[in-house]
């Protein structure tokens, strides 16, 4: 017989369903991803620790899991919300079922949810905490939902992040490459490798010092989760690496860290982006693309405005949010959706390929001088 499973919601609404993964009881954010595939990809993505991710996909599971799939070492999903749930797969790569998998990394989830109903209840009300559990009854889940921390001011990079730097591509390159971690997905660093590119990858709260020490040609700020305001510590490193003048490249989190370096704000959204079939416009070429996006917090629009150091290079075309910005004096540009998009379009790789000529650049008017 199949567990009963409840989720809760900071506003009252409660939902019954069956239990999924680990038999418990967790807490977190509660936000939706319309992804139709690429659903471990998502969940091993850092940029959503501490929330509990809704699929919008009715069917979840259906091909089941993989290490290579992985764009972590483990899921970093709070928990798991899903309408109709497979306990069987059919892709005869994978190594074990959607089931097998979150039971062994400690993931609670419920499935039987109507989450077409959820999805806009969500898209109405906001993004809010909830709680998920297995094991607690609806009247000590209302008791337990209260000590959930809100989204709102809290840091986490530094809790997702590496503790020791790492080394990733050819040590021969000619290319070096400081990667801030702030929750950086591998196939982030696959991207910059794959091109050329040899990475040191670093934790969050390293002293600038020890990145400069490294001498690299250009400085990568990664994706990450939690709220980008309170994180001081890396918005300092991203001033300091600006001020060295070489090329730097922000992604989604660290788009919005480029955004406060660079005197502007940023705010959070009513529900967020997070998806494969997000249309982005560039500004500078005229194109679209659609994108893979994942992301809570957004630049505001009227601070842009206020700096004419700021130039927007990309606005979403479903509400014109800003996309990706680039500093008028400096080498230093950033975008708030992923062009590695895994899961999702490859539209956007052409993203890493003008850093990389950003760099070249730079280093062969470094030669000459």
């Amino acid at each position: 017989m199949h567990k009963k499973a409840y989720l809760l919601l900071a506003d009252g609404l409660l939902v019954e369903g069956t239990a999924i993964g680990k038999i418990g009881t967790t807490g977190g954010e509660i936000c939706f991803n319309t992804g139709m595939t690429g659903y471990q990809e998502i969940y091993t993505d850092p940029s959503y620790f501490g929330q509990i991710i809704v699929n919008t996909t009715a069917h979840i599971g259906n091909y089941g899991a993989m290490d290579a799939e992985q764009e972590s070492v483990r899921p970093m999903i709070a928990g798991l919300v899903v309408n109709d749930f497979a306990k069987e797969f059919s892709r005869r790569s994978a190594t074990e079922s959607l089931q097998q998998y979150l039971e062994k990394t400690g993931v609670v989830g419920i499935a039987d949810v109507d989450t077409r109903m959820l999805v806009r209840y969500i898209r109405e009300h906001g993004a809010m905490n909830a709680i998920i559990s297995s094991e607690l009854t609806p009247d000590e889940m209302r008791e337990r939902i209260k000590t959930v921390p809100s989204m709102d001011g809290l840091e986490l990079s530094s809790r997702v992040s590496v503790t020791e730097p790492y080394f990733v591509g050819d040590p021969a390159s000619p290319i070096k490459v400081a990667v801030l971690d702030l929750g950086i997905k591998k196939s982030i660093v696959e991207n910059l490798a794959s091109r050329g590119c040899y990475c040191k990858v670093f934790p969050a709260k390293t002293p600038f010092a020890e990145i400069a020490a490294w001498e690299p040609h250009g400085y990568f700020i990664s994706n990450g989760p939690g709220d980008p305001a309170p994180m001081d510590y890396a918005i300092e490193t991203v001033k300091k690496s600006l001020a060295t003048d070489k090329p730097l490249f922000g992604i989604c989190l660290g788009h919005q860290l480029l955004a406060l370096a660079s005197g502007l704000n940023t705010y959070k959204m009513h529900h967020g982006h997070r998806g494969l079939n997000h249309p982005v416009k560039n500004l500078i070429t005229g194109k679209g693309e659609m994108t893979s996006q994942n992301h809570g917090f957004s630049v505001t629009e009227q601070s842009i405005s206020q700096n004419p150091n700021v130039e927007v290079t990309h606005v979403h075309l479903n509400d014109n949010t800003i996309m990706g910005i680039r500093l008028k004096d400096k080498k230093a540009f950033s975008v708030q959706y992923h062009p590695e998009a895994s899961p999702g379009p490859h539209d956007s790789r052409y993203l890493f390929d003008q850093f990389l000529e950003m760099i070249r650049e730079d280093v062969s008017e470094a030669v000459a001088r």
